[in-house]
């Protein structure tokens, strides 16, 4: 059960997570920050790294749903561009919680990591699908689609090193950038062509 408690728990772990790290942040900086004795924090966690797993957990499962969404799309170029604005937005409107998510999966232990990854995976898996849809009504041409997913996953991911909630573009426009970046490539269509 979530408390009003846990969540800013959650909330406030997340954040330090995001600005110190995970291996730099200790239980103690997270009770500080809250105004908790490190006792009344292990009421609610017993440990650093199960803060990290439910944050992971809310992080990834909220993403999932969020780009299951495309998948109602009735054309699979929309499809993908849904599900390409689904993930910066929900990057976007959970920073620090997607941040604290992607840079601190390797520090889970390997039972909590798998378990948060095939939720990565049922994502990426979500993207596959759109990919491959795309090359059966030939609105995409032929390509391997988990090195495709892996790419589109890549461009969005990475926005965690340079992208600011507060800063002059939002997320979804970044993400409607990729996706135009993607779909048409940069080839000009009358420009000079030829072998390189």
């Amino acid at each position: 059960m979530v408390t009003p408690t846990r969540t800013r728990i959650l909330e406030e772990a997340a954040k330090l997570f995001t600005e110190k790290g995970y291996e730099a942040t200790s239980v103690q900086d997270i009770a500080q920050a809250l105004g908790l004795s490190k006792a009344a924090l292990y009421h609610h966690f017993r440990s650093k790294e199960e803060i990290l797993y439910e944050i992971s957990l809310l992080a990834l499962e909220g993403l999932v749903r969020s780009g299951e969404q495309a998948l109602k799309e009735p054309d699979p170029r929309r499809a993908l561009l849904r599900f390409m604005e689904a993930h910066a937005r929900y990057f976007g409107e959970n920073y620090p919680f997607f941040v604290a998510m992607l840079q601190g999966l390797q520090s889970l232990s390997p039972e909590r990591r798998a378990q948060t990854v095939a939720l990565r995976d049922r994502h990426e898996e979500n993207l596959r699908t759109i990919l491959r849809w795309g090359m059966e009504a030939r609105a995409f041409r032929q390509v391997d689609a988990a090195l495709a997913g892996r790419g589109v996953l890549s461009l969005l991911n990475w926005m965690i090193r340079w992208f600011r909630p507060e800063g002059p573009m939002r997320a979804e426009e970044v993400a409607r950038a990729y996706f135009d970046l993607i779909l048409r490539g940069l080839e000009a269509r009358d420009g000079p062509s030829g072998p390189l």
